[in-house]
């Protein structure tokens, strides 16, 4: 298949991809951005005991009833109580113990009085204000029940997740396995950042870009690798690498030039070809193919067109791996605040940074090969074809990034 629609495209890729289920048990401190692989079910009630939600003293609201700031109540103090302490002893009227805050309130007390509103006694303790039976008081279970389910299959893990968890009693968690990536770029004209940049090169910027959107899906990047621009070269290393991994991306070599070595490479493994040229900019050169039920995504060399991709075609794909529902991709309708001028020949992504004003193009060159413009961009404004350009004002719809 050549020249599919965007919506055409995703169906073969997402055709292709598989669920992961395979899970793994992990720390807790270490969970964080995973996915739930089951319900997380309470085995107790938190908290397990009614507790003290304030530093006073713990008694019977009836004995407070007359309690005033000039007539206190006065009781007998017969324990102190600390955080973290338990006490079995019953509370009977006139009676009352000093208490700290999560603290287990001992049987007999219906309610907790601040210090603030005593003489902070300690054998005996004045009261200077009455309560209402239960007031200042935490019940048992009043942060969540035995048996309730708390988080559910297919949940983020993130900060306030770690937490329930932890007050679960969870030291281990269970979740699903991350996607296993690998990123291989070609171009013999790249070389790595950091090298003495030679005549007729480029820095390597694809796979940095590549790679680090990646990581911001939490893919486990198995491999990443620059390969020559020969296709025996490619072939080598797809086999050696496709039996680790869940998906093998590339980018460069994907067109009709002398140099552009993937559509070679993928024959002499043996590749189903799935699809070539998608009809968007940038990205239209995509190839797609499938080695040993390995999907393979083989991007543009262009890095517009690397950072377009990736989210339009590959975002969708982690999504169904990992069932995560940060990655769906989010369309939303926005005026804008600038115009883009030029005519929309085919369907055209177009950098910008949306807010809650609106959506601004910035200045700047827009080609395919240009990245330095898309620092600081949010969103893609996805252009339909036949427009003939946009203006200040119009409503348009951005995917958000």
């Amino acid at each position: 298949m050549e020249n599919l629609t965007v919506e055409e495209a995703l169906e073969q890729l997402l055709c292709h991809t598989k669920e992961i289920e395979e899970t793994e048990e992990v720390s807790l401190l270490l969970a964080r951005g995973r996915i739930l692989a089951k319900d997380e079910k309470a085995e107790f009630d938190n908290p397990p005991f009614d507790r003290s939600p304030v530093d006073g003293y713990a008694c019977h609201f009836e004995d407070l009833s007359e309690a005033k700031s000039d007539t206190p109540v006065c009781l007998k103090v017969i324990e102190e109580i600390d955080a973290g302490q338990y006490s079995d002893r019953e509370i009977k009227l006139g009676e009352a113990v000093r208490i700290m805050t999560g603290a287990a309130i001992p049987t007999g007390c219906d309610c907790c009085v601040r210090q603030e509103d005593t003489d902070y006694g300690e054998d005996t303790v004045k009261i200077f204000k009455s309560k209402k039976k239960w007031q200042d008081y935490c019940f048992q279970g009043e942060d969540f029940k035995k048996d309730t389910v708390l988080l559910k299959k297919g949940t983020k893990i993130g900060f306030v997740e770690t937490g329930i968890l932890a007050s679960m009693g969870r030291a281990k968690v269970l979740v699903k396995r991350k996607v296993k990536a690998a990123v291989l770029t070609t171009g013999d004209e790249v070389m790595t950042p950091g090298q003495p940049l030679l005549p007729g090169k480029i820095y390597n910027s694809n796979q940095s870009l590549l790679a680090t959107r990646l990581l911001d899906f939490d893919v486990e990047l198995v491999r990443i690798d620059t390969i020559q621009d020969e296709p025996q070269k490619m072939a080598e290393a797809i086999k050696e690498i496709a039996g680790q991994v869940d998906l093998i991306v590339t980018t460069g070599a994907v067109s009709v030039g002398k140099k552009d070595i993937m559509h070679e490479a993928l024959r002499l493994i043996g590749a189903e070809r799935i699809f070539w040229r998608v009809l968007m900019k940038p990205g239209m050169p995509t190839l797609f193919s499938v080695y040993h039920d390995v999907p393979i995504v083989s991007l543009s060399g262009n890095p517009f067109g690397v950072a377009v991709s990736v989210d339009v075609l590959i975002r969708p794909m982690l999504h169904k791996m990992t069932q995560d529902e940060t990655l769906a991709i989010v369309h939303k309708k926005c005026v804008l605040k600038n115009e883009f001028s030029k005519k929309i020949k085919g369907r055209r992504y177009v950098r910008a940074f949306v807010d809650e004003t609106g959506v601004m193009i910035p200045c700047g060159l827009h080609s395919n090969g240009v990245l330095a413009t898309m620092a600081g961009c949010n969103c893609l404004i996805d252009m339909q074809e036949g427009r003939p350009g946009i203006h200040a004002g119009e409503e348009t719809e951005v995917l958000l990034l």
